[in-house]
């Protein structure tokens, strides 16, 4: 009897769409859109507006089981056809039509629009969250707020659900109309939502970027939709509790969880499914929790959650590009949003969703996929051959906004055979290892041409070790093997600081090899170097660091026993202190026609107080350490009374993004101060008469 009212319950898709239509979920979906654009306008606001999208994960996991429950069909390739026929028709045109707009309106704003190009064709595949994770993307870092597709990362999460899900419902016989079906399905997403939940938790305190972008952490999120959807469906004592909870109350929980600051980011993820759950089951017919979330207004914004998720990120990107976003701006960004969003939702996401694209559901899927690749090749368009007739920008010193590791004695760039001509074999092109992808197994010795990556000038060396905080001065390096008489060796690997941690293995392994190196190499009056990128949190507005950047900072026993080894040899340290670092990117804060000169203003200056604040524990260890080791300190000349910028006074670029250093800053006005510091602690051992005129000389030539 209970089987027999199950089928009659869900027999086809028209008959399902009409009776068992629930507009309250709707209405959940317009508050988790409505808390995810409030913290996306601003994160002070709601820190955990974010939630949202875990509200959307749940609702699809209950929505998609039931639209596979009850729909018999011959074998599992019609089941899939079927099943992906509808889920094109119902996520792809809209997200074309929004990749397509916003690709070219960030290229007539964005120079270099690659990273927002490249997110958006991995977005209309369904990776954007693997590109993402990829590129080790901090999706709370201000620096993504100017991808205009970073937020389709949630979109990549569904479509690699939809790909495993369906297939489960079909083996565990649910999608076969099977007695045991719903029971099997229920205890294969019992199984695998905990080991999904566990390793949410664990990698969160390990590895945050992929216990948020991964799809397995997140299958959890979505298990409880289903898994809330199969218990409804066989009605106990419990469910029938959950039922009497006034939804009202469960809905000011939800939101007092979406007030929580982000460090309790896991309790309140948890919580806010658990939250999410039990409104699902106790919104009916005859509370005040079901009239709200049943008013026409705010089942309209459900209806258009999509479209409008879409495209306020589109909206808040640009803006951030072009006017900023203001007290004043809010308004018109917001109209906007909604402007585009019904448009989409009225004109290609509803017509397209209901209208029969094929007879056959196997073609659907083929007009599908044809348009996504056609719209991926347009975009590949843009990011090369194209790109450069649509940007409109008029910044007249946008060519020094290089790293180019190589300059001449006019700041110019240097080409390789000009570096020939001159007998510097030194290129630094494959001087800076990235450590993505190193293979660490097997190097008996160094596994750099260690001779390319030199300057061999003069009879005393300067070692320039570190991560990607000693390659940015490496402009800084040629000068002074150029200018100095000196040679210069210099290797750096980004991520990993020096000397080695063993707090990271791998890191540990290549700067081990690189000390071996380096203490094997130096002679007498040798001076070796040392910058690292150290952990920061500027004002709140930059996240708290990451564990791995904590464990990686290095101690003043580090540093402290890789100095008494080069004092043992006759040699030096120098130890460069933290450079300024900033929430947003140069890009932000670059004025132009289109970009008010207050657009990120408060962002892209820091005071030199605010910035010691944050780097608390590095001045502490440099406190420790001077004046056994010698400390260079370039805030001195990079930050004017007291004040740090990314662009000079007269608005040139001292940053290529947030905090790595361009040749201009290296230039004009690193290298001099960096010559001067050297003489004042009489670190040059061999430095002649005609080089000493060159350092007095005024060498903005």
């Amino acid at each position: 009897m209970e089987a027999l009212r199950n089928t009659v319950l869900i027999t086809s898709t028209a008959q399902e769409n009409q009776s068992s239509y629930r507009p309250e979920i709707d209405g959940i979906r317009a508050l988790a859109v409505t808390a995810v654009i409030i913290n996306h306008f601003n994160k002070d606001l709601l820190p955990s507006g974010y939630l949202g999208v875990d509200i959307f994960f749940v609702i699809s996991g209950f929505v998609i089981t039931s639209s596979l429950a009850g729909r018999p069909s011959g074998n599992l390739r019609d089941f899939l056809v079927g099943f992906y026929a509808r889920r094109i028709k119902r996520l792809v045109p809209a997200l074309i039509l929004f990749v397509l707009v916003t690709s070219f309106f960030i290229c007539l704003f964005n120079p270099s629009p690659v990273v927002s190009l490249n997110t958006g064709i991995a977005a209309l595949f369904g990776f954007a969250n693997l590109h993402l994770l990829r590129d080790s993307t901090d999706y709370f870092a201000a620096a993504t707020e100017l991808n205009t597709f970073t937020h389709t990362w949630s979109l990549g999460v569904e479509e690699q659900f939809y790909f495993l899900f369906p297939l489960l419902v079909w083996l565990t016989g649910f999608g076969r109309l099977t007695t045991k079906g719903p029971r099997n399905l229920f205890w294969v997403m019992v199984t695998l939502s905990l080991a999904s939940l566990i390793s949410f938790v664990y990698l969160y305190q390990t590895n945050q970027p992929a216990a948020y972008f991964l799809m397995p952490t997140r299958l959890w999120e979505l298990g409880a939709g289903c898994l809330l959807f199969l218990s409804l469906k066989h009605s106990d004592r419990f469910s029938r509790a959950l039922e009497n909870i006034p939804p009202l109350i469960v809905t000011g929980a939800v939101i007092v969880i979406l007030f929580m600051t982000f460090q309790f980011a896991v309790q309140a993820t948890v919580a806010v499914v658990v939250l999410t759950v039990v409104l699902l089951t106790c919104l009916r017919s005859g509370t005040a929790g079901y009239d709200l979330f049943t008013h026409p207004q705010v089942v309209y914004v459900g209806q258009v959650s999509y479209s409008l998720y879409l495209w306020h990120w589109g909206v808040l990107s640009l803006s951030r590009w072009t006017i900023g976003i203001h007290w004043w701006s809010v308004p018109f960004q917001i109209a906007l949003m909604l402007l585009l969003s019904l448009i989409s939702y009225r004109y290609v996401e509803l017509p397209l969703r209901r209208a029969d694209w094929s007879t056959v559901p196997w073609q659907s899927i083929g007009y599908g996929l044809g348009a996504i690749v056609s719209t991926a090749i347009v975009l590949i368009g843009l990011t090369r051959p194209f790109k450069k007739y649509l940007f409109l920008g008029d910044y007249p010193y946008r060519h020094l906004i290089t790293r180019s590791r190589n300059t001449d004695s006019n700041g110019g760039t240097r080409t390789h055979a000009q570096n020939s001509r001159d007998k510097t074999p030194y290129t630094g092109a494959a001087c800076h290892l990235d450590f993505k992808g190193l293979d660490f197994e097997g190097w008996s010795a160094f596994p750099l041409p260690v001779n390319d990556c030199r300057i061999a000038n003069g009879k005393q060396t300067f070692f320039f070790v570190g991560n990607s905080h000693t390659d940015h001065f490496r402009t800084m390096h040629y000068l002074l093997a150029s200018r100095q008489d000196v040679s210069v060796d210099g290797i750096t690997t980004s991520n990993c600081t020096f000397p080695a941690q063993q707090t990271n293995r791998d890191c540990g392994d290549v700067q081990i090899r690189q000390e071996l190196r380096v203490l094997k190499d130096m002679k007498r009056g040798d001076v070796i170097v040392i910058a690292n990128r150290y952990a920061i949190a500027i004002n709140n507005k930059l996240n708290a660091p990451s564990k791995t950047w904590i464990e990686e900072v290095n101690t003043a026993e580090d540093l402290l026993r890789f100095a008494r080894k080069v004092k043992e040899r006759g040699g030096s340290v120098v130890l460069i202190a933290p450079t300024p670092e900033f929430p947003v990117s140069l890009e932000e804060c670059i004025p132009d026609w289109y970009r008010p000169e207050f657009t990120s203003l408060a962002n892209c200056r820091q005071s030199r107080s605010e910035l010691k604040r944050s780097r608390e524990d590095a001045h502490k260890i440099i406190s420790q350490i001077s004046p056994e080791i010698v400390i260079y300190d370039p805030s001195n000349v990079l930050c004017d009374k007291g004040e740090c910028s990314i662009l000079d006074q007269y608005k040139k670029p001292l940053y290529v993004d947030r905090h790595h250093l361009t040749d201009y800053a290296n230039t004009e006005y690193i290298y001099k101060d960096f010559v001067a510091f050297l003489h004042d602690h009489s670190l040059f051992v061999y430095v002649t008469q005609a080089a000493g005129k060159r350092v007095e000389g005024d060498l903005r030539e």
